[in-house]
């Protein structure tokens, strides 16, 4: 068994594998890692590696005190990847961008892929078909949105995440919650329709914690999967596995 372990920007989220197949999956605060991390080793007790993928700060060494129980790894722009970096700054590409670009390669061979991961930031990965890894973007996700409208205003409110009922707002708070959610998808849905244009083939794959939300709003098909990511820790370790 496998246990993946994401530590991003809010949450850290985690799932213990049994091949490809999910057993379970969990989500939990930074402050709470190391009790989860145990009481997860003692439900699953035949858990052999502990795989771990950071954008976050958090000690090493709270993972590493379960080396007596599992081997710990920690996935790094060092290790083996199924696609080669085009990058201009390769070093400074996010560990959570490589590890999406290697699940979406490995799972999509010989197609283009345009990973679009809806977290705090929304990261915008493409891969080509050659498995060459060209780049993307980033841009802030919904909650960003909604604080930097309540920071850096004097009046305008912090509201929480609400479905628009039209793209007119008749409030300001329906004005932001139009301009907040309706502006990302359109964004989303106006870089989909540049790769598209762009590429024949390709395949659009949506994960993070706002994926679900944001799928049923855009007008383009696209590949919705909130655990890609862990999915993808589980696939690049066992790639590493093979090809160290």
């Amino acid at each position: 068994m496998i246990l993946t372990v994401d530590v991003g920007n809010t949450q850290i989220k985690a799932a213990v594998f049994e091949g490809d197949t999910i057993l379970e999956r969990f989500v939990f605060d930074k402050k709470a890692l190391e009790k989860k991390i145990e009481k997860i080793l003692e439900k699953f007790e035949t858990i052999a590696h502990l795989v771990v993928s950071s954008v976050a700060y958090v000690e090493k060494q709270s993972f590493l005190a379960f080396e007596d129980k599992v081997k710990v790894h920690f996935v790094s722009n060092e290790d083996s990847f199924p696609f080669s970096n085009n990058y201009g700054t390769p070093k400074t590409l996010g560990i959570d961008r490589m590890v999406l670009a290697a699940g979406a390669t490995l799972l999509y061979p010989n197609q283009n892929r345009l990973i679009i991961d809806a977290g705090t930031c929304v990261t915008y990965d493409f891969v080509d078909e050659n498995n060459v890894y060209q780049g993307g973007a980033i841009a802030p996700g919904l909650r960003l949105r909604y604080e930097s409208l309540n920071q850096f205003t004097a009046k305008l409110p912090l509201l929480t995440l609400q479905s628009p009922e039209s793209y007119i707002g008749k409030s300001t708070a329906e004005s932001i919650h139009s301009g907040v959610v309706n502006g990302l998808v359109y964004e989303i849905d106006g870089f989909i329709d540049e790769y598209k244009a762009a590429c024949t083939k390709i395949i659009i794959i949506l994960t993070g914690g706002d994926a679900d939300f944001l799928a049923k709003r855009l007008k383009n098909t696209i590949f919705a999967n909130s655990n890609f990511l862990l999915e993808s820790l589980s696939q690049t370790f066992q790639y590493k596995i093979k090809n160290d």
